[in-house]
């Protein structure tokens, strides 16, 4: 899915990228509100891993997303 459709429905986007990354708050996915580079940066700073690394699962979360489940 590209990241414009995931920005444009960013309210029910939140609940699947909790279950991908679920050790991000409300409140961080509030202050993220479908930025992409700020999801990568929260991703890095919640898990304590390297930019590349978050960038990484980002990218294949964008991929692997499906967005006929999401928005029925």
């Amino acid at each position: 899915m590209n990241w414009d459709t995931i920005k444009g429905n960013w309210k029910q986007a939140t609940g699947k990228v909790k279950e991908q990354w679920g050790k991000l708050t409300d409140d961080d996915l509030d202050v993220i509100a479908g930025k992409r580079d700020q999801l990568a940066g929260k991703i890095q700073e919640r898990y304590g891993i390297a930019k590349d690394e978050a960038e990484k699962q980002l990218s294949d979360w964008e991929k692997n997303s499906k967005s006929d489940t999401w928005f029925k």
